[in-house]
């Protein structure tokens, strides 16, 4: 009893709060700054002080992208500044993956497949919907960067619970909306169920039912545990 109301002489670092607005900035000026490698050491100190993982990737490096989003959209930096920043940020993800294990996966027997809007071209937050799926006991199949038939191929061929659109300029929205009503005019399932998601739907959670999708998540967490509630409901109604 006496040991077990010691001090603890290893004490876990307390979780540390969630990155500010103005550290998101911040980061992403080092995303955008050339030459510069400074990146892996922010990243470290910030998990020294505390920040997990799951928030050091939903937290910081999701709303990072959203920000270099915002900045091209305002003119404040070009397309290839955007494209190189965008690659830094893949390639700090690659390597938390690599450096960390990955979490005991239990199968739930659900397939899921993740892919861009046609036209599309930024993928940095479905390849972190796709981590959290797939650490979430998912079947996952991404195609990132994907046109339509794509995606229409493989709704046709294989069964998925669920497939997941990922979405960032307003213009596409017309496209969204067509490849919503072919997926479900094509798929194996005919109870498909199909998420929306991406800073424009954070934004205006109406064009949701412009496209004609079931649900749309604000970040990774929320992405999961709704697409989960509708096969639920589902269930239920069977």
């Amino acid at each position: 009893m006496m040991l077990a109301l010691r001090d603890d002489p290893f004490p876990e670092p307390a979780r540390r709060a969630t990155p500010t607005p103005e550290e998101i900035a911040s980061f992403a000026d080092l995303m955008l700054a050339p030459g510069r490698d400074d990146a892996e050491p922010r990243v470290a100190g910030m998990m020294a002080a505390g920040l997990s993982l799951e928030s050091l990737l939903l937290d910081l490096l999701a709303p990072t992208a959203r920000h270099l989003g915002v900045l091209w959209e305002e003119d404040l930096c070009d397309f290839t500044e955007l494209t190189i920043a965008m690659g830094r940020l893949q390639r700090i993800t690659h390597d938390l993956r690599l450096r960390f294990d990955e979490p005991v996966r239990v199968s739930r027997g659900h397939r899921v497949l993740l892919a861009t809007c046609p036209g599309e071209t930024h993928c940095f937050g479905l390849s972190l919907l796709e981590r959290f799926f797939h650490d979430a006991g998912w079947d996952v199949t991404c195609l990132t960067q994907a046109d339509g038939p794509d995606a229409l191929r493989r709704v046709r061929r294989e069964w998925f619970d669920i497939v997941g659109l990922s979405l960032g300029s307003e213009t596409l929205l017309p496209v969204l909306a067509e490849t919503v009503s072919e997926l479900r005019q094509t798929s194996r399932n005919p109870d498909l169920h199909i998420m929306v998601g991406g800073p424009i739907f954070v934004d205006n959670p109406g064009h949701l039912v412009r496209v004609g999708a079931d649900a749309t998540a604000s970040d990774a967490r929320d992405a999961i545990a709704i697409a989960e509630r509708l096969l639920d409901l589902h269930a239920r109604a069977c």
